[in-house]
């Protein structure tokens, strides 16, 4: 009975310790959302007035905000494409290949997550500057897949970790060529790892902004940077309307995230996002 107690005590204990840092960590979130919609954007929480003007104003003539949203939406379309075509040649050199030093390989792929995003983007500065490129949506877009593309390498390794290389074998040892075995077998078994790569690589340019900062110019500027030059030079309240459509993209993101995840059954579910074992390389992966 003891026992019994001071389990309920410590489910109870836990339970409130994981609402209360769940509400925390969405509070910021909340009061955003909520701001978003009162008449006085930086008055007061909770609002005293409700309005929608803030959303209006965002899309009025002579707005920055949907050119600085449509540039955002272009950059990480392109991100996207180009973060696809790293991830899954990288990922399929580093899974279904002998590389030699494949370890050594694949720290250096993932080390855009672990340099500070402002040593990459001064980097990136100093390389498209003499080539008159800065301003370009296309710079700005390869900028972006520095860091996006380490991301769909590592949700695309484990996609790939997760299929079963004995219906690789087997259709090959029908006689189906390298591209029909990936176009037949390959391809729709890791296509809802390739759209998770595609999501997560989507957002993750989409809400980048130390690249964009240091790429951009007058006339190109990307969403994060809006927003930041918006409360840096002249505080607008619209910027919370922006700021609550950027937290709906990502909530969407993750939305098709789970879908997708629901959709690819039991069975391919662990393909979808990195995990343990497809960040760190099996010791015997090396000499297979």
């Amino acid at each position: 009975m003891i026992e019994l107690r001071a389990t309920l005590a410590g489910r109870i204990a836990l339970a409130v310790l994981s609402t209360l840092i769940l509400l925390f960590l969405a509070l910021p979130i909340v009061v955003i959302v909520v701001t978003s919609f009162g008449k006085d954007a930086f008055g007061s929480f909770p609002p005293e007035a409700w309005t929608l003007g803030w959303y209006q104003q965002l899309f009025a003539d002579g707005s920055k905000w949907p050119a600085a949203l449509s540039l955002s939406v272009l950059v990480a379309s392109m991100t996207t494409v180009f973060s696809l075509v790293l991830g899954i040649t990288a990922a399929t050199a580093l899974v279904r290949s002998d590389l030699p030093l494949r370890s050594a390989v694949y720290g250096l792929v993932l080390a855009p997550l672990v340099i500070p995003q402002v040593v990459i983007a001064l980097g990136l500065f100093l390389l498209f500057e003499p080539a008159a490129m800065l301003g370009s949506p296309i710079a700005i877009a390869f900028g972006h897949t520095v860091l996006a593309s380490p991301i769909a390498v590592m949700i695309l390794m484990a996609t790939l970790k997760g299929i079963d290389e004995r219906l690789e074998d087997a259709a090959a040892s029908m006689g189906a060529s390298r591209l029909t075995v990936w176009r037949r077998i390959t391809f729709p078994l890791a296509a809802p790892g390739m759209i998770a790569a595609a999501i997560f690589s989507f957002i993750t340019s989409f809400d980048e902004f130390f690249i964009s900062q240091f790429l951009s110019s007058v006339d190109t500027v990307t969403l994060p940077v809006q927003v930041f030059n918006v409360l840096q030079y002249n505080v607008d309240p619209s910027v919370t309307a922006i700021s609550a459509i950027l937290i709906a993209v990502a909530v969407v993101a993750l939305a098709l995230v789970a879908a997708v995840r629901r959709l690819g059954g039991p069975g391919k579910q662990a393909g979808l996002l990195p995990t343990e074992s497809a960040v760190s390389l099996p010791a015997g992966s090396e000499t297979r």
